[in-house]
């Protein structure tokens, strides 16, 4: 088991991550919410992504103004390589939307 904050496998250098967390922040917080309302707590009303590796994904999120967090794996395993993050990121969105019965955007 995986816990929050615990990284266990980071392929990739700290400005990559950096990288995607400010641009799934800054551009796409609502996708920050579906994929924690589908995978980690159904009654979010505001995600913010904090962390990534070769395995998953870190969230934090409130309810009701507290914060917790947690991780979601990467749907097709352990990545490695950077264009690998974007894809899994995409299908986790994807995912949360079908679970969810919201109707995905296109991608670009």
């Amino acid at each position: 088991m995986v816990f929050p904050g615990e990284v266990t496998s980071n392929a990739f250098p700290q400005t990559t991550v950096d990288a995607v967390l400010a641009h799934m922040n800054g551009d796409h917080p609502d996708d920050n919410v579906l994929i924690v309302r589908a995978f980690l707590e159904p009654a979010a009303e505001a995600a913010t992504m904090i962390a990534l590796d070769g395995t998953g994904g870190e969230w934090t999120w409130t309810v009701d103004g507290t914060a917790a967090g947690g991780r979601v794996p990467w749907p097709a395993g352990t990545i490695t390589e950077r264009g690998e993050i974007r894809r899994e990121v995409v299908a986790l969105y994807d995912a949360a939307c079908a679970r969810l019965g919201v109707e995905p955007r296109p991608h670009d």
